[in-house]
């Protein structure tokens, strides 16, 4: 099991942890009534942070930042000599800690997306995990643990809002409930080791996501390579919101 705190990437204070950590800490949070805000963090999402002062303080106050993309990942194992041999993948970890919930009776609630992922996501779930309590209700449900899917940055706007309003782990997850519930193919397993899950995505939804990767990716490479040099450096401040987005 690896967690040993956080690491400055381009700013953004990220964890040096794999599955194990996160999901002990999850589980524990989840059992002890405990609030915490955890995010996946793959490139876009980091540098949404590092380009914007008042996400960046966001990010750099959650609980547990996840090295979710490869690229952040070998990013931290260059920066810092990380032992980290996997990403902490968000639908990857969904279901490693719905099939912990399952099994030690933790009820679990999904917000976010649309009504029909939703409903494919807890079918999908349930045929995984029989024993998968699913909650209706975020409070006063029994919920232990509650996923958010409400796409990049607004899910992480939502764990740093409701940290202290709900006692239990609230986790960002990136894509995850559109994968899981098989409505969006996902990139074969030696794509996304290579770091190219973007690419594929990028081919999978062209109109949606070209300004994502044409424009991010290449400024991520470039600053981390000036960060790596020593050529630069990104301080950890970022400004406290003046507002913050609302929910339907």
């Amino acid at each position: 099991m690896i967690h040993t705190g956080k690491n400055n990437v381009l700013g953004i204070l990220v964890d040096t942890i794999d599955y194990e950590g996160a999901i002990e800490y999850v589980i524990r949070a989840a059992k002890e009534r405990r609030s915490a805000s955890i995010s996946a963090l793959a490139v876009h999402g980091l540098m949404t942070g590092a380009l914007d002062r008042e996400h960046k303080h966001r990010l750099n106050n959650l609980s547990i930042v996840l090295p979710d993309g490869q690229p952040v990942r070998w990013a931290l194992n260059l920066l810092y000599r990380a032992p980290l041999r996997d990403r902490c993948y968000g639908p990857n970890l969904t279901l490693y800690l719905c099939e912990r919930a399952a099994r030690e009776g933790l009820p679990v609630f999904f917000y976010g997306s649309t009504p029909t992922i939703l409903q494919g996501l807890r079918d999908n779930l349930k045929k995984k995990f029989p024993n998968l309590v699913i909650a209706e209700r975020i409070r006063d449900s029994g919920a232990t643990m509650v996923f958010i899917g409400l796409g990049c940055p607004r899910q992480d706007v939502f764990v740093y809002e409701f940290h202290d309003l709900l006692p239990m782990p609230a986790l960002a997850v990136g894509a995850a409930f559109p994968f899981i519930a098989g409505e969006v193919p996902q990139a074969p397993r030696w794509i996304q080791d290579m770091g190219m899950e973007w690419f594929f995505r990028l081919c999978m939804e062209p109109r949606r996501l070209w300004r994502r990767y044409v424009f991010l990716n290449p400024a991520y490479v470039t600053l981390l390579t000036l960060q790596l040099l020593g050529w630069r450096s990104f301080d950890t401040n970022g400004v406290s919101p003046a507002s913050e987005m609302l929910y339907g």
